[in-house]
């Protein structure tokens, strides 16, 4: 179980700390260019923050109108921790609301066993993206 609350959040009134953490993970540690992290799409998805209890950012998510999820980052120090899976669940059951009947997602390939466990599936071959092997992975919804 994670120790972390994980809220919805917007890019007008969250945005410094959704920053904080894709900038951590993704271009300070990961290596990706600034100018591949930041798109037009941040103002128009679901974004999903997590705070430690002392309400420091140390992960996020986000859903995109196109039903794919993206740019999921959780701080080094709190991998392993429940945090992505949190995350991942909460994001899933927003989706589910909107009745979507699927999400896809880029995965690094490094992290497909953690998307597997929520029932995800590869659907296409090994690619590069800002230098970084992913795949293409797909879980759809039962209807209900």
């Amino acid at each position: 179980m994670s120790l972390c609350i994980v809220r919805p959040a917007s890019w007008q009134e969250d945005g410094g700390a959704l920053r904080a953490v894709r900038e951590a993970v993704f271009i300070r540690e990961q290596g990706v260019p600034a100018e591949l992290e930041w798109d037009e799409f941040d103002v128009v998805c679901v974004h999903l923050l997590a705070m430690n209890p002392s309400g420091n950012p140390i992960g996020t998510a986000r859903l995109l109108p196109d039903a794919s999820v993206g740019r999921m980052a959780v701080l080094r120090d709190w991998r392993r921790k429940g945090v992505g899976s949190t995350l991942m669940d909460r994001l899933l059951k927003e989706a589910e609301n909107r009745q979507l009947p699927s999400v896809t997602l880029n995965a690094q390939t490094h992290a497909t066993g953690f998307y597997s466990r929520f029932g995800f599936q590869q659907a296409g071959p090994e690619f590069l993206d800002a230098g970084i092997p992913h795949v293409k992975m797909i879980l759809q919804f039962r209807p209900r």
